[in-house]
C-alpha cells in the first residue's frame, strides 16, 4: 500500500492543530462569560444587600432622634424653650458601627473579618433656625416685614437683591388659593430630585418618600398643573430648599441660601436660641451683624428663657424682636449618613413635633462614592 504524500499529512496535522485551538478559545470564551456573570451577580446582590442593611440603620438613626425629641419635649414641657446646650443639639460624629457588633456577647470576634467598615454620623438641627420662605406671603400677599428680612439676608450675603421681588411673585402663583390649606394635612405630590453636594462623586438617584409613615404629610396640596387663578398654571410649590429655583431664584444664589433659608409647611417664627447672626440680624430691620454676634456669644453662656429676656439684651433704640420670633421649636431636620469603605448613603428628613408626639413629614435618601479613600 502507498502512503500518502508527505504534504497531504501535513495539511491534515495544520486543520487539525486549527480545530483544538479554536475549541480551546471557544471554551475559554465561554467560561471567561460564565465568570463575569456570576461575578455581576455576585457584585449585584452584595450591592443590594447593603443598600437594604443601609436603609434599615437610617431608619434606626431616624427612630433614635425621634426618641430624644420626644424625652427633651417630656422633659421641658411643650412649650419650653428649645437650645444649642439641650442632647439633641450635640451631634453625631462619625462612629465605627463594627466595634459597636464587636462587643455585643452574641457576635464572635472572627465572624467581622472580612466585612467592611461602617461609620455612622448623623446631627439634628433647628428647622426653626432659619428664615422661612411661607413666611414672604401671607392670605395671598406678601408679608413687608418678612420681605424686609429676606431682602436684609441678600444684602448681608452679597446676593443679588433684585431676585427677592420674582421669589415672592413667584410664590404667591405658587400658593393654593385657599391659603388656609397650608397648615391642613395633605397628600404631598411635588417632589424633586437630590443634589448632592460635597466631596462625594458618582451619585446616584434619591428615593423620597413624603409624609408620615400613613401616607400622609403636614403640608399644601399641589399638582403641576394646578391652577392659582382659573387662567393660568403657577410653579410648583417647593418642599425643599433646593427647590427654590422652581420661583426664579439662580442656582447660585440658592447655592448660598442653604444654611439660611428653610421651606415649612406653615409660617413659623424664628428661634432666637438657635439662629445664626445672620439670620437675626436679618430678622430685625435696625439690628446690625456684630450685635448679632454678640448676641450669639451672649446665648452661649446661658439661653434664653424668653423673646422678653432677649430683648434685655439689645442696645437701646434698636427694635425688639417680636411674635416673629420664639425660643421654642416645632420643626426639626434630621440628617443621617452611614458610609460603608468609599460608598456613602445620607437621609434627610423634617420632624414635626406636637407635644411629644412627632411626624415625619418627609424623607429624601441619596448615595454616592468618595473620590479618595476616607481615613478611618
Amino acid at each position: 500500500m502507498k502512503q500518502a504524500p508527505r504534504p497531504f499529512r501535513r495539511r491534515h496535522r495544520g486543520a487539525a492543530l486549527l480545530t483544538a485551538m479554536l475549541t480551546v478559545t471557544l471554551v475559554a470564551t465561554l467560561a471567561a462569560a460564565a465568570l463575569w456573570q456570576q461575578w455581576r451577580a455576585v457584585e449585584v446582590e452584595a450591592a443590594e444587600r447593603a443598600r437594604v442593611q443601609s436603609a434599615w440603620v437610617l431608619v434606626g438613626a431616624l427612630d433614635w432622634s425621634r426618641l430624644i425629641l420626644r424625652e427633651d419635649a417630656r422633659a421641658g414641657g411643650t412649650s419650653g424653650p428649645d437650645h444649642l446646650a439641650e442632647p439633641w443639639a450635640i451631634p453625631l460624629e462619625e462612629a465605627k458601627l463594627s466595634s459597636f457588633l464587636a462587643a455585643d456577647k452574641n457576635i464572635a470576634s472572627d465572624a467581622m473579618e472580612g466585612l467592611p467598615e461602617a461609620f455612622l454620623a448623623g446631627r439634628i438641627t433647628d428647622a426653626q433656625s432659619k428664615l422661612n420662605v411661607m413666611n414672604l406671603v401671607s392670605n395671598g400677599a406678601p408679608v413687608p416685614a418678612a420681605v424686609a428680612s429676606f431682602t436684609k439676608l441678600f444684602e448681608l450675603l452679597g446676593l443679588p437683591v433684585q431676585e427677592v421681588p420674582i421669589l415672592v411673585a413667584q410664590l404667591r402663583s405658587a400658593m393654593p388659593v385657599a391659603p388656609a390649606a397650608a397648615s391642613s394635612p395633605g397628600t404631598v405630590t411635588g417632589t424633586g430630585t437630590n443634589t448632592n453636594t460635597g466631596t462625594g462623586t458618582g451619585t446616584t438617584p434619591t428615593t423620597t418618600t413624603s409624609g408620615a409613615p400613613g401616607g400622609t404629610s403636614g403640608g399644601s396640596t399641589r399638582t403641576a398643573t394646578q391652577q392659582t387663578d382659573g387662567t393660568s398654571a403657577g410653579p410648583l410649590l417647593p418642599l425643599r430648599t433646593y427647590q427654590l429655583v422652581w420661583l426664579g431664584l439662580s442656582p447660585s444664589t440658592v447655592s448660598a441660601l442653604e444654611p439660611y433659608v428653610t421651606i415649612l409647611p406653615e409660617p413659623r417664627p424664628i428661634n432666637i436660641n438657635t439662629a445664626s447672626a445672620e439670620v437675626l440680624a436679618a430678622s430685625l430691620p435696625s439690628l446690625d451683624l456684630a450685635t448679632a454676634k454678640r448676641l450669639v456669644a451672649r446665648r452661649a453662656r446661658k439661653y434664653f428663657s424668653s423673646v422678653q429676656e432677649a430683648n434685655l439684651e439689645l442696645p437701646q433704640g434698636t427694635s425688639q424682636f417680636n411674635e416673629s420670633h420664639s425660643v421654642a421649636t416645632r420643626y426639626f431636620e434630621v440628617l443621617g449618613r452611614l458610609r460603608l469603605d468609599r460608598t456613602w448613603v445620607e437621609e434627610h428628613s423634617l420632624l414635626q413635633r406636637d407635644g411629644i408626639e412627632l411626624r415625619i413629614l418627609w424623607r429624601e435618601r441619596g448615595a454616592g462614592t468618595t473620590s479618595t479613600p476616607p481615613k478611618s
